[in-house]
This record gives structure tokens, sequence and C-alpha cells, in this order.
């Protein structure tokens, strides 16, 4: 009960909290059991996706920044128009990616170090593939101030 401005700007906040989420719980749920079961994997994670932008950065159409890998997600800059084909590309191959304006990778307790070559591979294929075709435009990569 509040004046109907109050209760809108409650009602958004609400929100913008996850309060208008259906299925919450079980969220919750995945969300309680990551912490009481794989902390400990966190680290393995966020080694596992240094090593994979490691990997990443020396394609030479990519660009990562290696500063902004602090936790399991490695976000990739690259040409936007190539970004949906690779993104079809690994998905063909069972690697999933997604984002929009910078290609995003994420490890997680069904990726292990070994999966990285894999990666890394997959995606020197597409630019290989691209290069035969002549599709692929290089772009210079950024190599920051200096």
């Amino acid at each position: 009960v509040g004046a109907s401005e109050l209760i809108a700007r409650a009602h958004h906040w609400r929100k913008m909290a996850g309060g208008g989420m259906r299925q919450a719980g079980v969220l919750a749920a995945a969300g309680i059991h990551a912490l009481e079961n794989n902390v400990e994997r966190l680290a393995e994670d966020h080694h596992n996706a240094r090593e994979l932008a490691a990997g990443l950065s020396a394609i030479e159409e990519l660009d990562v920044d290696m500063d902004t890998v602090e936790t399991n997600m490695v976000f990739v800059t690259m040409d936007p128009d190539r970004q949906a084909e690779l993104i079809g590309y690994l998905k063909q191959r069972g690697i999933l990616a997604g984002g929009y304006g910078q290609l995003r990778l994420v490890t997680h307790h069904d990726f292990s170090a070994t999966d990285i070559p894999a990666v890394v591979d997959a995606v020197k294929a597409f630019y290989a593939a691209c290069r035969q075709l002549s599709c692929c435009m290089q772009r210079p990569r950024s190599r920051g101030p200096g």
C-alpha cells in the first residue's frame, strides 16, 4: 500500500534485482551447490580461461586483452561481420560461444585444460578456411600504447 509512484519504483527495482524471474529457486539451488561443492574448482576454471585467452591471442585476426581475463570468461575482439559465422562454425564442432560486439567464451565444470587446444585449433581452422576463400579481411592488431 502506498502512492502509485512509489509502488511503480518498487516494482522496477524488484524486477532489476531479479524479482520477476521465474524458477529463481532453481538458479539459487545451482548457486548454493556451486558454493558448497565447487569453490576450489573456480581457480582451475580461471587458469583455463587464461590459457585459452593466451592461445586465442596468438591468432592474428583476434585481439584478446589478457589484463581483462580475471575470471572464467574470455572476451575476444574480432571482425563483427564474422562473429555470427564463427559462432556457428564452433557450434558445429561442439564448442559453444556467444556475445554481442565481443566474442565470449566461458570455461566451466565440463571444460578442462585438454579442451583448450581443440578450441584454439577450431578458431585457427575457421580463419584458415576464410583466408583460402579470401573472405576474412585482416585488420591491424592493437598493440597498446608505445
